[in-house]
């Protein structure tokens, strides 16, 4: 019998584009399946995604190819979000996707987008593949996306108006602190967009969707997804949860100034600080920042860079980043802090025994990095879904602690970011020891959950079986 081939198409951006390679990854390790990455770029790549697809490629589980820029100036607005952009350059490159898939040796067996490229997915049916949607975030997440056509269609007025939380059959509400930033503005072009992808994930479209979650973490989502009930009459088609997939702690080139500073701390004493690829504060709040660091008496390891836009436009400066700390800030903190300004190792750092705690973005991927070493997060959500993780994260998980407020609303105060600092990593603040030992316990789970008979492991057996049937199918009656 012919191995199973996997084509994966990954969204521009680097927390699009991990996700797929690592969920290519598995599918190659556990499944045996040959995987074919093509990643639709922006034009030019960071070097987190350079270093990304090049380990990926090391591992030998898939062939990854860049796919050339699309230019879609003349579909989208100059002042056009992110997402739109994504959308829109993701339709465009069809043709190009349609090229290579006539370009390869062996046909695909299935076709796997991200819910960005849904649009891409009448591809599948004119080569006769099964045809999935991964969503590389939580069950929460897909339940809110899926149901946002119904809530469009019933609710009036702007979504953060709305005084009480909207309900999800079957799920937690979603209130005005939760929403998605495509949720904000309905009179935007990303919200039409958002809500075309929540038409698009659970009609005939798709065969079934991926979620980057696991039983013991969301049983009544995921049930209220699949079982008999109003969501699952929405969601229609299978929904299987797969994770945690996340980058493995692989054997990689440690630069040497962040981990003889790391092997010199004690045990979970040092919190880690990154926002991701795509985040940014504004000048005053890095300076509230830095003295909130300075100020809690903490270890710190803080990766501080200029952001690289989710369409490729990297900064060459990093070496500059600093200067917008507080005078005096680096020489009065060395040796208790370090702060990194070039790309740093983030699933290496997290596992490493002195990590005790990580301020984070609460995009997805970090949480799940995260998750799976034990490590309890400060939440500090800046766009996108990260508001409604962060509200997943704290109030429904117990692994986080967050802010006041949104950061997104007010400037942080030094005062309440040691505080935070403090309760994360400090033995004796009761909240602290609670939010740890929640940690533990869902790492605990995640190991669970990927072993043999374990619920993601064999969540995807039942995936796999499904949609080389469907594939066999499809090719029946296309003969």
């Amino acid at each position: 019998m012919e191995q199973p081939h996997a084509l994966l198409v990954a969204s521009p951006g680097l927390g699009h584009l991990i996700p797929i390679l690592e969920l290519g990854n598995r599918l190659s390790s556990v499944l045996n399946f040959r995987v074919t990455v093509l990643a639709v770029t922006s034009g030019s790549s960071s070097l987190a995604e350079t270093e990304a697809i090049r380990a990926v490629v090391a591992r030998g589980t898939c062939e990854v190819t860049e796919l050339p820029s699309v230019d879609i100036d003349y579909f989208v607005e100059p002042d056009a979000t992110v997402f739109t952009k994504i959308v829109e350059k993701m339709r465009a490159t069809k043709p190009v996707v349609q090229d290579a898939i006539k370009l390869m040796t062996q046909k695909p067996t299935v076709m796997i987008v991200d819910f960005l490229g849904t649009g891409m997915m009448s591809i599948a049916d004119d080569v006769g593949m099964a045809k999935y949607v991964y969503v590389a975030s939580h069950a929460w997440f897909l339940a809110v996306l899926v149901y946002l056509p119904v809530l469009d269609k019933v609710v009036e007025g702007e979504y953060i108006d709305i005084k009480e939380p909207m309900k999800i059959p079957g799920c937690r509400p979603v209130g005005a602190d939760d929403l998605m930033e495509t949720m904000l503005d309905r009179s935007n072009r990303h919200y039409r967009e958002c809500v075309r992808c929540g038409e698009e994930i659970p009609m005939t479209m798709s065969d079934g969707v991926l979620v980057n979650t696991w039983e013991e973490l969301q049983g009544n989502t995921l049930a209220a997804l699949m079982e008999d009930g109003e969501l699952s009459r929405v969601m229609k088609v299978p929904v299987y949860a797969i994770g945690p997939i996340v980058r493995p702690n692989g054997p990689t080139k440690k630069p040497n100034s962040i981990f003889e500073w790391l092997d010199k701390q004690r045990e979970r004493s040092v919190l880690y600080l990154c926002l991701g690829s795509g985040g940014t504060l504004s000048l005053e709040q890095t300076i509230e920042l830095a003295c909130g660091l300075e100020l809690s008496g903490q270890r710190f390891m803080w990766v501080l860079r200029k952001p690289a836009s989710y369409l490729g436009e990297s900064s060459n400066d990093d070496d500059l980043v600093s200067v917008g700390l507080p005078e005096g800030f680096l020489d009065r903190t060395r040796g208790m802090g370090l702060v990194v300004t070039q790309w740093a190792p983030q699933v290496e750092i997290l596992s490493h025994g002195s990590i005790g705690g990580f301020l984070s973005h609460c995009g997805w991927s970090s949480v799940l990095e995260s998750l799976t070493q034990g490590v309890p997060i400060v939440a500090w959500p800046l766009y996108a879904e990260q508001w409604m993780n962060a509200a997943f994260l704290t109030e429904e998980i117990g692994v986080a602690i967050r802010t006041s407020e949104l950061p997104s609303k007010r400037v942080i105060s030094r005062e309440e970011v040691a505080s935070l600092v403090r309760k994360v990593l400090g033995e004796e603040d009761e909240e602290g020891r609670k939010v740890r030992a929640k940690a533990e316990e869902v790492r605990v789970s995640t190991e669970r959950a990927w072993t043999q008979g374990g619920s993601s492991h064999s969540s995807l057996l039942e995936w796999a079986k499904r949609c080389c049937l469907l594939s066999f199918t499809n090719n029946t009656v296309s003969i």
